[in-house]
């Protein structure tokens, strides 16, 4: 993975794009080295919290646009043609899909810019931080092209139908405080440093609790979008039912009634 850092640190695994002198532009094999990343994390037990940031200047500026100018193929036909594109849609769609349906908790930490396929990576995440300086924008609107690797199917559940019509008919750049504004940022953060420091203490925060309650939290809460109230409650009871009974639970009475932090293992 020559274009992606992976280091894990105090039980968060860090995911960094780095490729700066493109200002983070989304290669080929940056696509395909995202997923394989975030699989690698998700089965390290010694994993509880993973972060995605980018190095260099920016987070990134979207894809990369030679790799865009390749994706109408030579084929014998307009529909081979049509059907490899289609292909590599849904190819680059499960690439920051993996975020969504990584088990375990993705924060991302964005500075600089987020353009394009910055703004589908974030959404697929689970919590958004950024500094001050970042720079949000659905620039597919002004490169003539529909946004189509999650953006307009994750955004509206993060900020409203409303505010995704608004950015994705303008393609406008928002700042920080605008995205915060709008939801699509849970905090904004003074400089870079500041918001690696805030993302390493919340994933701290968030690996200190039991790792078997954190994942069943992700699970319900991913299940319950596409569920009514009354089925979601069922969904959970039946979570609890089968998952309630753990060494971690044990360990969390015990420190309560001997008034230490527990010591979670995720059994």
């Amino acid at each position: 993975m020559t274009r992606i850092d992976v280091d894990v640190i105090d039980h968060t695994g860090w995911i960094r794009l780095n490729r700066p002198d493109k200002l983070n532009a989304l290669s080929a094999d940056m696509w395909e080295d995202l997923p394989r990343a975030v699989a690698d994390l998700a089965g390290n037990d010694d994993v509880r919290v993973v972060v995605v940031a980018g190095n260099g200047p920016a987070f990134t500026v979207g894809i990369d646009l030679q790799m865009l100018a390749g994706l109408a193929p030579d084929a014998p036909s307009e529909g081979a043609r049509n059907l490899q594109v289609y292909e590599t849609i849904r190819q680059l769609q499960r690439s920051f899909g993996a975020f969504a349906e990584c088990p375990k908790p993705v924060i991302a930490a964005v500075h600089g810019y987020c353009l394009g396929a910055g703004i589908d990576l974030i959404t697929a995440c689970d919590i958004r931080l950024a500094s001050a300086d970042a720079v949000f924008s659905i620039r597919e609107t002004r490169m003539g092209l529909v946004a189509d690797v999650g953006t307009l199917q994750r955004l509206p559940r993060i900020v409203g139908p409303g505010r995704v019509a608004e950015l994705a008919f303008t393609g406008r750049d928002i700042d920080a405080a605008t995205a915060e504004r709008f939801g699509l940022v849970d905090h904004v953060h003074a400089d870079r440093d500041a918001l690696y420091t805030a993302a390493a203490e919340l994933a701290a925060e968030i690996s200190a609790n039991s790792p078997i309650v954190v994942q069943g939290i992700k699970r319900v809460l991913r299940a319950g979008a596409d569920l009514t109230v009354d089925e979601a409650l069922d969904y959970v009871a039946l979570w609890n039912a089968a998952m309630i009974h753990t060494n971690d639970l044990g360990e969390a009475m015990a420190a309560f009634l001997e008034k230490r932090p527990p010591r979670f293992t995720g059994t």
